[in-house]
């Protein structure tokens, strides 16, 4: 093979790489299936209708609108949740490994933060109407320290799909060996089972 021709496939691959995101599509929008009906009903999401009078849980919650939930999404780079925080709860220690999110607090007040790739933190206290920005695939984390009222917050994705990898699931409801993990966080085995034995497996947004 040439070593010019060599050298630019590989310069075209990395850059392909180091921009990709959702694949660009050819067409207006993608159809899941030919007996689809193409009406204003199939760009419509409604499962956020479930929000109204329900925010009176004492856990954290999220509503998706991902490719998943919401169809007409697929090709179109985008994606929304809702996250409804009751006094004192916490979104844990998440990644989005194929989109940044853009938060908007609707109400209330929110800590928020990251952690960069040098384990550099960076927090902020949110008031209603700030936006805050956590970057593609970084450790983030959303916590409402209010004990007595609600933060409601929408978050927006740079992804129809953007993936939700908990970190204290895939650490410890994963399977791992309990001594490795004892090892990894310098600590006992009787300590990681405690811990372990405490999660509910649920996952952030």
């Amino acid at each position: 093979m040439n070593t010019k021709f060599f050298i630019a496939a590989l310069i075209l691959a990395t850059l392909h790489g180091s921009m990709a995101g959702d694949p660009d599509i050819l067409s207006d929008f993608i159809v899941p299936s030919s007996n689809t009906t193409v009406d204003g009903n199939f760009f419509t999401y409604t499962g956020m209708r479930a929000l109204v009078g329900s925010l009176d849980s004492k856990d954290f919650k999220v509503l998706k609108a991902s490719m998943a939930e919401f169809p007409a999404l697929n090709g179109q780079s985008v994606s929304y949740a809702i996250l409804d925080f009751p006094p004192g709860s916490v979104n844990p220690p998440h990644t989005h490994p194929r989109a940044s999110e853009l938060l908007l607090l609707l109400d209330g007040y929110l800590e928020v933060g990251f952690v960069d790739t040098t384990n550099k933190l960076f927090t902020q206290t949110l008031q209603t109407g700030d936006i805050f920005v956590f970057p593609k695939g970084l450790i983030h984390f959303q916590y409402n320290g209010d004990p007595y009222n609600v933060a409601l917050a929408a978050s927006a994705f740079g992804s129809a799909s953007a993936g939700t990898v908990s970190v204290p699931n895939s650490v410890f409801n994963t399977r791992i060996d309990d001594e490795m993990l004892a090892k990894s966080f310098k600590t006992d085995v009787v300590t990681i089972q405690k811990i372990k034995a405490g999660l509910s497996g649920k996952v952030g947004a």
